[in-house]
């Protein structure tokens, strides 16, 4: 039981390290739990050498220290009913079945649930088995010599000897939380469950004491045990296989919290190394990060470089090369090279910590195809109740002979068991736990169930220019003159930090030019920059900037859509540079894909018309918007939405804020802005449009198997209830058997999500 206790104030607490005064309300230095006890310090260096050795500082000083401190408990969930959430473990109110933590944790441990029910199940078997196997004897045998020589007074009690023990200890949960349904007025699985169990085992009892008490004379009464008991043991078999598969469904957020290592090797003031444990570790630092090691924060490469593989946190299956102003992220993988960090972000703050959130937060919202099964669910434990209560009166009162009273009681049983709700309730929370487990692993993160259902109807995807189908990077696309005026060309641009600039550096260095010093370096904003290099004069510039100089002369540079940048020596032009913002390359296949599957492509821009044109004619996309605003962007989504399109929007700057906000789904590229992250129901982690295509695909096959799952559950219904009520064949050692292989078919078939789908 987690439990969350408040630190009690004092006035005033004492740093053990160097023996200040320090307020524990806002200590300058933080604070640092050891035992259930905080301390807190003066600076950060107290901090960290308490934490390094802590025994060393603490003799004679815990008295001066502060109460108890317990950090916050964790959040509990139904897996039926995600909305249900509590403070500690236990049954659901609902729908009894056992809450279980919010977000998985990277070491999960064995389940209490699973080791509890195991050893019952266990039990279960032992003593079930010989006992269905002496009532399945019995009855196809009458004449078999265990019965004449035991006689009917002791074969009935072995048999509640041994089903005793199987219906009171091996199914001790199901009666506690029939009992709990019934205080609670909540009727459940369990309900049904535990008035079956009870009225097939409490009839065998007061028939076994009726015979006794009449002098055990006459013939052998009729009894259940062995239904009572095969009961408890079917629903044991199905509620351990179903927590082993459910515990499968949390597979992919504990593999990305496991990546995240525990210690981190801090480069302190003066040189000295020391590993530290993560959570000690603060923005602002630096850690070395050596070959083969995984990165334990998020941050800035400012020493060394490497290649990082980052496969496992946005499904980029390429290593990406890291040298310094590089950013790295919390779990991904370093590899041959050594490099220093400057720490941006620790613990909760890290992308891989945003990353577990929102899935966790994805897999406890409910989709609107959930409320379909809310409105049945309402109804359906009652109605199954008042089904077996008239299989009960219409057996008793048209069936024919003694028995139609026991077969009518054993219908009404075989009914209750086997019309169990879990199939129904798990349609859907089991699917979308499996479908944004599969995102999270493929570098798709979904806000909520919401947008994981509604991108499957999307029949209208509108992209963003800049930063979504573009790199969003200027890039040396063509150029013109010797590599002697372009390396001049890229020493007067070296110093300067404008777009275009790094763009033409970028590309000398690339080529090997060796870049000589520039002096004298003069930027006039808008039109380009001088300077001297070796003696000569540079300019480099558009066309106005070498017209205001005096410099004559043309070159042919392929400007549609592209800036010219031209490069003057000495007075004389040399050469020029068409940059442009490079297509990614992965683009065009993702626009094709999505018009081959009849989905509506357009592109939304701000940039002018000509470069967008051009984009958009290299793509084969037709519908183009251009020169416009973040207002204008969001008139154009709505304008979507009014024709009654279903519009997602693929963007990633500011500017895209209010029309991914207005889209139905809007679908935020992970390296864009904050704000543009936040209006977005769909982030994608890895800066590659084929995403886009996995989170279509993967939203699709979700719903697809929710479907699948709401159609076996009503179906199952439909037709297991009346061949329990009106087939005389079916009893309740085959309703129960029958139920748990339902329950099963709906996990397994969620499961295939994530075996069927993958990314290419």
């Amino acid at each position: 039981m987690a439990f969350s206790l408040g630190v009690i104030d004092a006035p005033t607490a004492v740093d053990p390290v160097c023996g200040m005064t320090v307020d524990p309300r806002q200590p300058r230095g933080g604070s640092h739990t050891l035992d259930g006890v905080a301390y807190h310090f003066c600076a950060e260096g107290c901090r960290r050498k308490f934490a390094a050795d802590p025994t060393r500082y603490l003799a004679g000083r815990r008295e001066a220290m502060t109460a108890p401190a317990a950090p916050a408990g964790t959040k509990y969930v139904c897996p039926m009913d995600p909305e249900v959430e509590s403070d500690r473990p236990g049954p659901c109110p609902k729908c009894g079945m056992a809450l279980e933590p919010a977000t998985p944790t990277a070491d999960a441990g064995p389940d209490p649930e699973l080791v509890d029910l195991s050893w019952r199940l266990r039990l279960g078997l032992l003593l079930g088995v010989p006992l269905l196997a002496l009532a399945m004897a019995d009855m196809l045998l009458p004449g078999m010599p265990l019965g004449h020589a035991l006689g009917h007074g002791p074969f009935l009690l072995l048999q509640a000897a041994l089903a005793t023990p199987v219906v009171l200890v091996s199914g001790w949960p199901f009666l506690h939380r029939f009992a709990y349904s019934v205080r609670t007025r909540q009727p459940n699985m369990f309900t049904l469950i535990g008035v079956g169990v009870g009225a097939a085992f409490l009839l065998s009892v007061w028939q076994t004491a009726a015979y006794f008490a009449a002098g055990g004379a006459g013939p052998m009464p009729d009894s259940y045990f062995e239904s009572a008991a095969t009961i408890v043991v079917l629903v044991l078999v199905g509620q351990v296989l179903e927590l082993k598969a459910r515990r499968r469904t949390g597979d992919a957020v504990r593999s990305l919290l496991s990546l995240t290592p525990r210690t981190a090797r801090v480069v302190l003031p003066g040189g000295r190394e020391e590993d530290l444990a993560v959570e000690l570790v603060a923005v602002g630092d630096r850690v070395r990060v050596r070959p083969g090691e995984r990165v334990p924060v998020d941050g800035t490469v400012r020493e060394g470089t490497t290649a990082v593989d980052e496969s496992t946190l946005t499904g980029e299956p390429l290593p990406v090369e890291k040298a310094a102003g590089a950013a790295v992220m919390a779990g991904t993988l370093n590899g041959t090279g050594a490099v220093v960090v400057e720490v941006t972000r620790v613990g909760g703050d890290t992308l891989l910590s945003q990353v577990v959130r929102l899935v966790g937060e994805a897999q406890r919202s409910r989709m609107p195809l959930q409320r379909l099964v809310d409105r049945v669910s309402a109804v359906f434990v009652p109605a199954v109740l008042l089904a077996a209560a008239l299989t009960f009166a219409g057996w008793a009162t048209f069936g024919e002979g003694p028995e139609r009273f026991a077969r009518g009681l054993v219908s009404a049983v075989s009914v209750l068991v086997i019309a169990c709700p879990c199939t129904l309730g798990l349609a859907t929370p089991m699917a979308v736990v499996v479908g944004t487990g599969r995102g999270a692993q493929l570098g798709v993160l979904f806000k909520d169930a919401v947008a994981l259902e509604v991108l499957s109807r999307v029949d209208t995807v509108v992209f963003d220019k800049t930063g979504t189908l573009t790199r969003g990077k200027p890039k040396v696309l063509g150029v013109v003159g010797p590599a002697d005026a372009l390396a001049l060309a890229a020493a007067v641009e070296k110093g300067s930090e404008h777009p275009l600039a790094r763009a033409v550096v970028g590309y000398a260095e690339e080529k090997g030019l060796t870049l000589p010093a520039a002096t004298d370096v003069t930027a006039t904003p808008g039109q380009g920059v001088s300077g001297t290099v070796g003696g000569r004069r540079v300019l480099v510039g558009n066309r106005r900037y070498l017209a205001e100089n005096r410099v004559a002369g043309d070159v042919t540079l392929p400007e549609g859509g592209h800036t010219a940048l031209f490069v003057a020596v000495d007075g004389t032009l040399a050469g020029g540079f068409a940059v442009g913002d490079e297509v990614r390359p992965e683009a065009r296949d993702v626009v094709q894909a999505l018009l081959r599957e009849g989905v509506r492509v357009v592109m939304l821009t701000g940039d002018r018309k000509e470069a967008a044109d051009r984009v958009a004619t290299s793509l084969g996309i037709t519908e183009v918007v251009a020169d416009t605003l973040p207002t204008d962007k969001h008139h154009v989504i709505e304008a979507l939405r009014n024709e009654g399109r279903v519009v997602a929007m693929v963007g990633d700057g500011i500017n895209d804020a209010a029309a991914l906000a207005a889209a139905d789904v809007g679908i935020a590229m992970g390296t864009g802005t904050d704000v543009a992250v936040a209006s977005a129901g769909v982030t994608l982690v890895r800066p590659d449009l084929r995403a886009v295509a996995d989170a279509r695909g993967l939203s699709r096959a979700t719903v697809r198997a929710i479907r699948q799952n709401l159609a076996l559950a009503f179906a199952y219904n439909l037709l297991a209830v009346p061949v329990a009520a009106l087939v005389s064949g079916v009893g309740p050692v085959w309703a129960a058997a029958a139920m748990s292989l339902s329950s099963l078919s709906v996990i397994a078939n969620s499961l295939r999500i994530k075996r069927k789908f993958s990314h290419g």
